[in-house]
């Protein structure tokens, strides 16, 4: 059988036609102001170089549309580094995301020593109905054997999603069972929740962590808000750590319920009026007088900065945590006729103040997608001189404070990284996967005693001491290759017990229930908490 041929040999190919491919990248979108711009001599010219490699190269498997596939990207990349191709795979999968659902099977997995283990069984999806559970490991799809080392996780996920009402067959390991389990799955329409957990943290403060700004993540925040509203919550904790995103008008309505009439929440300026833009508050949120404040980190981005720039320009709630990712550039879908797309930036968006908090990218790709690693060699995660802070871009907030413009929002109150619990046997333990292959043994071991608990408090309750947790899982690990090192276990005992008893949780529970549990620890939110006891007022935020 012919070998699948590997086409990097021939991306210097595709890199030396890329700036005039860039040109097939109009002829297929289409100029929204004339039919006949690309009707020209470069037109020509391109489509002559293409027509020679297509009859005249040397190798005649090449072909011009791979050439082409090859060569978008790296036009794009020398735009900015927001503006992206997408194929018609990844803007499914992508569009999937944001979008809110998906048809599939309804199950989270994770790959484990080469093996599919399903982590999470959505409740009612087509999955529960059919009878897996949480700690089956999948083995066969279609009779086929999906187990080993060249299996990855995207090929899992296309091979288990599909269009509604189709089946597809799974074979099954189930600890217990001696023989394999045949399951035939109809699958079904799954829905993607971006509001990952909501819970009250005290008495008054109500905590609700959102993944991302996704088309029905405004819908799911206000029900979360209002539940806890229900439960005697006056003040709200959002957490945007490791947000990176999404919708930039889910993001304005979100804002907008918490701000007063007439206030700027965001605009936007492009190279053409139609993409200058600003939207206001119409005074119709349902929490204006709630006190608020709004969690980041590095990998908060882009709709996450506009939602805590908001909240900051307009003095509505204090941002707490590390500089944001800094991405201030606005991005337009432009579909193809192959299902593919192209998303290019058309405009730069501003907070109220007037900041655009983009980080700069004139260094080129490979500078601005190290800049992360670059804040932690130094130290700016660990130490709040250490942020790079431009003097020359200041800007002031509604009550007159001070913020900055270019590289991310700063926060109010700025939280260290946590480094006291992590140890290189934590690392070790990690990286190996061993903390998530213990817990769901565990469950496995155990659930049908865990399956009568009414919740995650109950279920605490009734798990192993840390001690005898923290003894069995370091004994697992040594069987495992991961020896005792008591010193280092010490030192991380507390996020490794809060970690396995959150997973637990998690996979009887749901996800949900994992951040009430590792949330305990959390430096960043007994921060929040100190400054929502010592600020009081929920508008303006006037000292800090």
């Amino acid at each position: 059988m012919e070998k699948k041929r590997d086409y990097s040999a021939w991306l210097p190919l595709a890199i030396a036609i890329s700036a005039i491919v860039g040109i097939v990248v109009g002829i297929f979108m289409g100029n929204p102001f004339s039919s006949n711009t690309y009707s020209t001599q470069s037109d020509r010219k391109l489509n002559t170089i293409l027509n020679l490699i297509s009859q005249e190269y040397v190798d005649d498997s090449i072909k011009t549309y791979d050439l082409i596939e090859m060569s978008i990207p790296a036009i794009l990349a020398n735009l900015d580094p927001h503006s992206s191709y997408l194929s018609a795979r990844e803007l499914m999968a992508a569009q999937e995301e944001l979008n809110g659902s998906f048809s599939g099977i309804g199950v989270s997995f994770q790959m484990m020593n080469d093996t599919i283990v399903v982590l999470e069984v959505i409740p009612g999806g087509p999955s529960d109905k059919a009878g897996l559970m949480a700690g089956d490991k999948i083995v066969s799809i279609e009779d086929s054997i999906w187990v080993g080392s060249l299996i990855d996780a995207n090929k899992v996920r296309e091979k288990l999603r599909g269009a509604k009402g189709t089946k597809v067959k799974v074979g099954i390991v189930r600890a217990g069972t001696p023989k394999q389990l045949s399951f035939v799955i109809t699958r079904g329409d799954i829905p993607l929740n971006s509001v990952d957990s909501y819970y009250m943290l005290d008495k008054t403060t109500g905590y609700v962590k959102v993944s991302q700004f996704g088309r029905n993540t405004y819908n799911e925040f206000v029900n979360a808000l209002n539940s806890l509203k229900n439960q005697g919550a006056k003040r709200f904790m959002v957490d945007l750590r490791g947000n990176g995103g999404g919708y930039l008008e889910i993001a304005i309505i979100m804002a907008n319920e918490f701000l007063p009439p007439n206030r700027l929440i965001v605009s936007t300026k492009g190279r053409y009026r139609r993409d200058e833009t600003t939207a206001y508050s119409n005074g119709n949120g349902q929490f204006l007088d709630e006190e608020l404040v709004v969690l980041i980190d590095e990998f908060s981005a882009s709709a996450s900065e506009i939602f805590a720039g908001a909240i900051q320009d307009n003095d509505r709630g204090l941002i707490i945590g590390c500089r944001s990712f800094g991405k201030g550039l606005v991005q337009k879908q432009f579909d193809l006729p192959d299902k593919s797309a192209i998303r290019l930036t058309i405009a730069k968006y501003y907070t109220p103040s007037g900041r655009c908090i983009q980080k700069p990218y004139d260094n080129g790709e490979s500078a601005y997608q190290k800049d992360i690693l670059d804040r932690y060699s130094n130290g700016e995660l660990y130490s709040k001189d250490s942020i790079k802070i431009d003097k020359s871009k200041i800007f002031e907030t509604t009550t007159g404070r001070k913020v900055y413009s270019g590289g991310g929002i700063i926060p109010d109150i700025f939280v260290p990284r946590d480094t006291t619990g992590f140890s290189s046997y934590y690392a070790a333990v990690f990286a190996a996967g061993l903390i998530q292959e213990y817990a769901l043994k565990y469950v496995t071991e155990n659930r049908t005693e865990l399956s009568k608990m009414s919740d995650y408090k109950q279920l605490l309750r009734n798990l192993p001491a840390n001690d005898d947790l923290l003894n069995d899982f370091v004994k697992y690990a040594a069987d495992k290759g991961v020896p005792a090192r008591w010193y280092y276990i010490h030192q991380s005992q507390d996020i490794i017990t809060s970690v396995i008893k959150g997973l637990i949780a998690r996979d009887i529970f749901g996800q949900s229930a994992y951040y009430p549990i590792v949330n305990r620890n959390d430096k960043t939110i007994e921060t929040a908490l100190k400054a929502l006891n010592k600020h009081k007022a929920a508008f303006p935020i006037t000292n800090y």
